[in-house]
């Protein structure tokens, strides 16, 4: 049998998801959690590898058994109470179902949903230090949605892409992407099929430099063609990034 869990965390104290020796990690604070509830060595698989400081309102995994060996039958709807007081603060668990054991966390997926918050006011909030970028100049919400249309469809996005990064092809599709301004905070949401390294930070700081006027929306198509990352925007901290939405191709068949 296999579980897919949906769970939240603030990715602040967290050098990102996937375990590393030495290092706080999502998986490896949740995996010690499961396998303390569970009594068993388990097999955890993630949608995706969020990055240090990044934050997920909801991101799925499987658990399994590393032996193949049944897991405990506590039904699922009982787990997200049953582990609660196992895991730390940061990370919560809000569902469990069980799928069947061909289900994958990860190429299962059809597209994921970004959300990168900006809080666009001359003075910080202290309540949202580690939990939305910081900008203190104007931003103009409706020219930034603007541009973020051009991104929409499926296109080579080597040039919104962290430099060093080894991947197969750089082609994505974007099927959605907006921007919109609530009182004094900037709204950027975008949905793919995949995503590159840092590709959304990318994205939101290309987006901030055509508000800035040192971008224009015109130039997107062309950089966008010279796969040239020194045409794009900045790297935006990882602070205001959340993995918002996994969207699987089917719904997971249940055991």
């Amino acid at each position: 049998m296999k579980l897919l869990l949906t769970i939240s965390y603030v990715g602040t104290r967290f050098h990102g998801f996937q375990s590393q020796p030495g290092l706080r990690t999502v998986q490896g604070s949740f995996q010690e959690a499961a396998e303390r509830l569970f009594s068993k060595k388990l097999l955890i698989t993630g949608c995706s590898r969020t990055d240090a400081r990044v934050h997920a309102n909801n991101f799925c995994l499987t658990a399994e058994t590393a032996d193949g060996s049944p897991l405990p039958a506590i039904p699922p709807e009982k787990l997200p109470l049953a582990i609660a007081p196992l895991l730390p603060p940061d990370i919560a668990l809000l569902s469990a179902k069980r799928v069947d054991d061909s289900f994958h966390a990860r190429y299962d997926v059809e597209y994921k949903e970004y959300v990168y918050i900006i809080l666009n006011r001359p003075v910080r909030d202290p309540f949202l230090a580690d939990r939305a970028y910081h900008f203190p100049v104007k931003l103009d919400a409706f020219l930034m949605d603007c541009a973020a249309k051009k991104f929409i469809g499926r296109h080579d996005f080597s040039a919104f892409m962290a430099q060093g990064s080894k991947v197969v092809s750089t082609v994505r599709t974007i099927k959605s992407f907006d921007v919109v301004r609530d009182g004094e905070t900037v709204r950027i949401t975008v949905s793919a099929d995949g995503f590159l390294y840092n590709m959304v930070r990318i994205l939101a700081g290309t987006l901030v430099a055509v508000s800035e006027g040192r971008i224009e929306i015109s130039d997107i198509e062309k950089i966008i063609a010279s796969g040239d990352r020194r045409l794009a925007g900045a790297t935006l901290p990882p602070d205001g990034l959340y993995l918002n939405r996994v969207v699987y191709r089917q719904t997971p068949p249940e055991n």
